[in-house]
């Protein structure tokens, strides 16, 4: 049965979106006009490396068997569609076509799949241990976020290593490193059950019979998307220094013994909100995994490219250490050059 998505964001958003295509859903990209009218004309490409091969492949969305569409916000019809992916950057949610589009959306009570790395505000009021938590600070608007039904919010934790390539256009994603899409359940079984058929018809994708990576798995667990913020604390927002920014492959083995203290950190203040070891990712895995990251994280280059704000999952982390009374200091000093490098205070050195 085929389905229809809307995705807002059409960068990081192309990947989910060519996954969904190849299984033979319809999707339709959220973006700025101009982007909207170059995808409509031509389409996407997302290039993925297949297992054992050399070099990425271009899957061009106009070769697929699902129908891709882009629009504007204020041109979205949703009584088209089954479910929602958000897929833009936490702060491109306080753009008022994107604020008006939001508010529509949770009116319509359409299920949402975050696939940002800032988990929206209602999937964390799922979580007994924050749900009266004051993590308001930690967004660039947390009004944009009261009409949702937290019960209609899941996170999908973005750990796919994608990138535009600055020399191509803006509906070329290049993939660097091709894991899976690791989705935590809604409160609904009904939505749960579209999840769970959207993962089936993507793990069944092959491509000249080869099997295509990037899967969507869904998980019971409400805390094994969290499992990126050991990874986000411990190498992309260190990625940003006093400095230049630095690769996430020297930042998490500059020093390993630093950076597996931090991770160790993080993944303790998950349990404490309940999470189970098992939902999470092994330092040892994603300190292999970093090391074939050679280039700074997007943060990072964000940062670098004097943009006034980005996601902000470090303070998030640390108002929830601090309120849990376990304070850390190097994830402290890295809010620290984090705030400064955004307040255009901090001298490069």
């Amino acid at each position: 049965m085929s389905r229809n998505i809307l995705i807002l964001g059409a960068s990081y958003g192309s990947l989910l979106a060519t996954k969904l295509l190849m299984a033979g859903h319809d999707v339709t990209l959220v973006c700025r006009r101009n982007t909207a009218e170059l995808i409509n004309r031509d389409g996407t490409e997302v290039r993925i490396k297949l297992r054992d091969e050399a070099g990425h492949r271009a899957i061009l969305a106009r070769d697929l068997p699902g129908k891709l569409n882009a629009t504007t916000p204020a041109d979205v019809d949703l009584s088209r569609y089954d479910l929602v992916g958000l897929a833009m950057q936490e702060s491109q949610y306080s753009d008022p076509d994107i604020q008006r589009l939001l508010t529509r959306i949770a009116d319509a009570g359409l299920p949402c799949l975050s696939i940002m790395n800032m988990p929206p505000l209602p999937y964390l009021k799922r979580i007994p241990a924050l749900a009266e938590m004051d993590l308001d600070a930690a967004y660039t608007d947390a009004k944009v976020w009261e009409r949702f039904d937290p019960a209609l919010m899941s996170l999908c934790s973005p750990d796919p290593q994608a990138f535009r390539p600055p020399e191509e256009a803006a509906n070329v994603l290049h993939v660097g490193l091709p894991t899976n899409f690791k989705a935590a359940a809604f409160a609904d079984e009904t939505h749960n059950a579209l999840l769970r058929e959207l993962e089936t018809d993507i793990d069944a994708v092959t491509l000249d019979g080869k099997d295509v990576p990037v899967k969507l798995k869904v998980f019971a667990s409400l805390f094994v998307p969290l499992a990126k913020w050991s990874m986000l604390l411990t190498g992309n927002y260190r990625c940003i220094t006093p400095g230049e920014p630095r690769a996430i492959r020297e930042a998490v083995h500059g020093d390993i013994a630093l950076s597996q203290s931090i991770y160790d950190h993080v993944d303790g203040i998950a349990r404490r909100l309940g999470a189970d070891p098992q939902d999470q990712v092994p330092f040892a895995k994603y300190a292999k995994a970093a090391e074939s990251l050679l280039k700074p994280s997007s943060a990072a280059r964000a940062v670098a490219s004097g943009a006034p704000c980005i996601e902000r999952v470090d303070l998030l982390v640390k108002l929830i250490s601090h309120q849990l009374g376990v304070p850390n200091a190097e994830i402290d000093r890295t809010v620290a050059i984090v705030n400064e490098k955004l307040n255009g205070r901090m001298a490069a050195e």
